[in-house]
């Protein structure tokens, strides 16, 4: 006569199934996540080569990409604004690439606002009233303006 399984057996396989499967999912999204803050994984696209290059030779090179070009201000918003901006990235990859790859008007709000995070002391002296952005006159603080192609690492066009 087979046995019935009692329910505390049941609820508790469920239980600690469902555990394992959260940790799993968790850390399997936090590796995603911190290997795609990396400079060597936005530089594996072709459009992005010159602009990792010019980073690493900057005052920011320390920083992962993510530490100016994604929001702050909460997980959930942060992993939308990185899931949106990634597929434009990568469609981007299969179009005409612009000689000059510029900042969306989203874009700039956040990389100001990581820009007064991290620079708050300086940047509350600075009146920004005569221009919005501080890239407006630092523009090439985290990325040299775009080498001649005889001077590039990859010659990318």
């Amino acid at each position: 006569m087979a046995k019935n399984k009692s329910p505390c057996n049941t609820s508790f396989f469920a239980l600690l199934t469902a555990f394992v499967a959260g940790l799993l999912i968790f850390g399997i999204s936090s590796m995603t996540v911190s290997a795609t803050d990396q400079g060597d994984f936005c530089a594996k696209c072709h459009v992005m080569s010159e602009q990792v290059w010019t980073h690493s030779q900057s005052i920011h090179a320390g920083q992962d990409c993510n530490q100016c070009h994604t929001p702050h201000n909460g997980v959930v918003n942060r992993l939308a604004f990185k899931a949106k901006a990634g597929i434009t990235d990568i469609a981007a990859n299969f179009g005409t690439v612009p000689d000059r790859i510029r900042a969306s008007s989203t874009m700039k709000n956040v990389i100001q606002d990581n820009c007064v995070r991290c620079h708050y002391e300086s940047v509350r002296q600075v009146d920004m009233a005569v221009k919005p952005y501080c890239t407006d006159c630092h523009r090439s603080v985290p990325h040299m303006p775009k080498l001649p192609i005889s001077k590039r690492m990859t010659a990318d066009g």
